[in-house]
């Protein structure tokens, strides 16, 4: 199964990170869609099918939490995985977007742990996983 993934922040540089990053998990990949804001990723979601959306928590325009209350709201929607992508430091804001979402992984992050992460949220089975269990395309953290 090849994950169709939905990258949302607002800078242009810091998606092409998360982007460069989810190609070194060693997981596969099928369409991997930008946005710049939430307003912009809701019609991308009703237009596309995607497995798992990575969003930053702060953007102009509509905001990943604002975002994610939509969805939640949105019955065909409601399911989707999310998972957080932030500098996000406070405990307490960090424990109410986990409330929201599938999941909270801060910047900077390793392929290891956003492999892990998105075999979790999205209950792949471990067959995803290179056999060798080590990341392709070499070290490095985002």
């Amino acid at each position: 199964m090849a994950f169709n993934i939905l990258v949302v922040d607002d800078s242009k540089v810091m998606r092409e990170m998360v982007i460069r990053t989810l190609r070194l998990t060693g997981l596969p990949l099928g369409e991997i869609l930008e946005a710049s804001n939430g307003q912009e990723a809701l019609q991308h979601l009703r237009e596309h099918w995607v497995d798992l959306v990575l969003a930053d928590v702060n953007m102009p325009v509509m905001d990943g939490e604002v975002m994610v209350e939509r969805m939640r709201a949105d019955p065909a929607l409601r399911s989707m995985p999310v998972l957080f992508v932030s500098t996000e430091s406070s405990s307490k804001r960090i424990k109410l977007l986990l409330e929201k979402s599938s999941g909270f992984v801060h910047k900077p992050f390793n392929p290891e742990e956003i492999r892990d992460l998105i075999l979790s949220v999205t209950g792949a089975a471990d067959e995803t996983r290179p056999e060798s269990g080590a990341v392709q395309g070499g070290a490095g953290d985002f």
